[in-house]
């Protein structure tokens, strides 16, 4: 299975679109195989899901997204978790383990992309 993780560096982003780069794992038998650093090839409306799911992601980990993204990767089959913090590797370990469950946090404002992990 491989799963994106919207990141800065290695910390999870908390707007999807607006993320420096996405780490991506691959993983089997719950476990994580190979990991790599993809930059974020730019944030315009509804490119990423599609790149992502053309990419064969799976599951995308992110601290909060807007609605219209969240739409596009479920038409994709692509699992959304949000709500997520801290290092990616450490938060696909915890999906991996059934440990990580989305809290749904989707992003209105997108004016304020900044803050957007801070509004429920």
């Amino acid at each position: 299975m491989k799963i994106a993780v919207s990141c800065n560096g290695t910390d999870i982003w908390a707007h999807f679109g607006h993320c420096e780069n996405f780490m991506v794992f691959n993983t089997a038998d719950g476990a994580i195989q190979t990991s790599e650093s993809i930059p974020n090839p730019g944030h315009r409306p509804g490119f990423l899901p599609n790149f992502l799911a053309d990419m064969g992601v799976e599951v995308i980990i992110s601290g909060g997204m807007g609605g219209g993204a969240v739409d596009i990767f479920n038409e994709r089959n692509v699992e959304v978790v949000l709500g997520a913090q801290g290092d990616a590797k450490t938060a696909v370990e915890a999906y991996l383990q059934g440990n990580l469950q989305s809290t749904g946090s989707i992003c209105h404002h997108h004016e304020h992309a900044d803050s957007c992990g801070e509004h429920h």
